[in-house]
C-alpha cells in the first residue's frame, strides 16, 4: 500500500471515530464539509471548478449540498474508495494525494486545538516523513515565493530542505510533516522559527493559507 493510500485510510478512520460534526483547521469546515470537498475534488471535476471560477460557485454549492445530505458512513466509504477510474487523480494518486490526505488528516486531528498554543503531534513513521519531503518542497516553493523573509526550512536532523523568499534570513525547523503544515498555513504546527525579531514577526503574520 502506498503512503497516500495508507494516509487516506488513516484519515477515514479518524473521521469515523470523531464524527461528522467535529471542527477542522479549515476555517468554518466540519469533518463532513471536508469529506465532501475530497469527493468533489476526485469525482466531480465539473463541480470542483466552482472553487476557482466564481460564475460556477452556485452550481458547486448545489452539488456540495447533495453530497452533504448523504449518510456519514456512505461519505466515508466514498472517500476511502478514492478516485474512480475516470479521474486523473487515480493513476497519479501516490504523487498528487499524499500531501492532500496528510494535511486534511491533521486538519481533523487538530480542529479543536488552540492555533496559538502548543500542540503535541502524532509520531509519523520514518517512511512517511521521507515521503512528505517531495510535496513539502513543491508546496513551500509556492507559498514562500513572496515571503517577507528569506526562509530556510530545516529538518530536525540538521538538513536544509529548501530556501525561498526575500529579505532577512529566517530559519523554520521541524519534522517534515510539521513543516508541510506550516507551509500550508495551518496552525497549530510544531515548528521553531529563529532569526531577527522583526523578520520573524513579519513571517508569522504572513498569510500562507492554501
Amino acid at each position: 500500500m502506498s503512503q497516500a493510500r495508507a494516509e487516506r485510510a488513516a484519515l477515514v478512520e479518524t473521521m469515523g471515530a470523531l464524527g461528522p460534526d467535529v471542527p477542522t483547521m479549515c476555517d468554518g469546515w466540519t469533518a463532513r464539509d471536508l469529506a465532501v470537498h475530497l469527493i468533489l475534488r476526485e469525482r466531480r471535476p465539473d463541480a470542483a471548478l466552482g472553487m476557482f471560477v466564481p460564475a460556477l460557485a452556485g452550481y458547486t454549492r448545489s452539488v456540495e449540498r447533495r453530497y452533504a445530505g448523504k449518510p456519514w458512513p456512505d461519505l466515508l466509504q466514498t472517500v476511502l474508495d478514492g478516485p474512480p477510474w475516470y479521474s486523473p487523480f487515480r493513476p497519479l494518486d501516490s504523487v498528487l494525494n499524499l500531501a492532500e490526505m496528510f494535511v486534511h488528516h491533521e486538519d481533523v486531528l487538530r480542529g479543536g486545538a488552540d492555533p496559538t498554543g502548543p500542540f503535541l503531534p502524532r509520531k509519523l513513521s520514518p517512511a512517511l516523513e521521507r515521503a512528505l519531503e517531495r510535496p513539502l518542497k513543491l508546496v513551500a516553493r509556492g507559498t514562500l515565493r513572496s515571503s517577507p523573509a528569506r526562509v530556510t526550512l530545516g529538518s530536525v536532523d540538521g538538513r536544509e530542505l529548501l530556501t525561498a523568499g526575500r529579505g532577512e534570513a529566517v530559519t523554520v525547523t521541524g519534522t517534515t510533516g510539521e513543516l508541510l503544515l506550516w507551509a500550508f498555513g495551518r496552525a497549530p504546527a510544531d515548528v521553531k522559527i529563529t532569526g531577527p525579531e522583526a523578520a520573524v514577526q513579519a513571517l508569522s503574520a504572513d498569510d500562507r493559507s492554501v
